[in-house]
Order: structure tokens, then C-alpha cells, then sequence
């Protein structure tokens, strides 16, 4: 009963993570397509972020959205150093928006991890393995999707 409870425990850590995760990616990406409106008013012969609009209706993880987003506020933050005129209230403050939502991001990968990690043990171990079979617990991929269990030893991602 106390490690199917351990089970139980972990897995809700684990999706109450996600899900702020999840939220806080969609922010992130609202905020992005608002200094791209603004980016686009400045800057009218390139469109820096068409990669990137399009994102929220494809199919892909947390992870890779995670990704792609870092990659896109870059791509801003060397835009606002090349245009001047992008140096306006509005957008530091988007900016500022986005430094936050990093800053949970970073702290709820890192207690999702650390959750997963813990849950994986219990189901790896004897005798919590059998109950973890019986509930159908399985083994969870970190949040960077690397899958420990593989034998791929280069699936590093940077």
C-alpha cells in the first residue's frame, strides 16, 4: 500500500509539472507572437520568426516547443540589438515577461525531473516493480525526452 501511494504521489508531482510546464510554454509563446507584431511594424523586409508561428498548432513535445522557443527569443533579442526603435516600454517588458516564465520553466524541469527520477526508481526496484506492473506504471522519459532504458548512448541533446 505505501509504495503504490509512492507511485501515486510521484506521477501526480510529475503531471502537476507538466501542466505548469505546458501553461507557462503557451505564455511564452503568446508573448513571442505580440513581439513579432511589434518586430514586423520595425523590421519590414524580413519576417525573423516565420519558423515560429506556426508552432502552437504542430504536433510536438514540450521539449521541442521548449526549444524552439529559446531559439525564437534569441532570434528577438538580436533583432531589438540591431533596431533601436524596438527599445520601447512595451517590449522590455515582454522581455522582462519572458525572463520570468524561463525562470519557472527552469525550476519545474528540474522538480519534474527530480520527480521522475524518483518514480523511476520505485518501479525499477524489487518488490515495487510487481506493483508498479500490476497499476501499469511505466518508466517516464526526463524532460529533455532522453530514454535512460535505451542503448542509445548518444542521444545528448543540446
Amino acid at each position: 500500500m505505501f509504495t503504490y501511494n509512492d507511485l501515486v504521489s510521484y506521477k501526480i508531482k510529475i503531471e502537476k509539472a507538466e501542466g505548469i510546464i505546458d501553461e507557462s510554454l503557451r505564455k511564452k509563446y503568446d508573448i513571442i507572437m505580440e513581439m513579432n507584431i511589434a518586430i514586423k511594424k520595425v523590421v519590414t523586409k524580413k519576417d525573423y520568426l516565420k519558423d515560429y508561428t506556426e508552432l502552437k498548432n504542430k504536433k510536438i513535445s514540450n521539449y521541442e516547443m521548449d526549444r524552439k522557443l529559446i531559439e525564437a527569443t534569441n532570434i528577438i533579442l538580436e533583432v531589438k540589438n540591431d533596431y533601436k526603435e524596438l527599445d520601447t516600454k512595451d517590449f522590455n517588458k515582454h522581455i522582462k515577461e519572458i525572463n520570468k516564465l524561463n525562470e519557472t520553466l527552469v525550476s519545474c524541469k528540474n522538480y519534474y525531473n527530480k520527480n521522475t527520477s524518483e518514480l523511476n526508481k520505485i518501479i525499477r526496484k524489487f518488490p515495487s516493480n510487481i506493483i508498479a506492473k500490476i497499476h501499469n506504471f511505466k518508466i517516464k522519459p526526463f524532460f529533455d525526452g532522453k530514454n535512460m532504458q535505451d542503448a542509445v548512448i548518444d542521444d545528448f541533446k543540446l
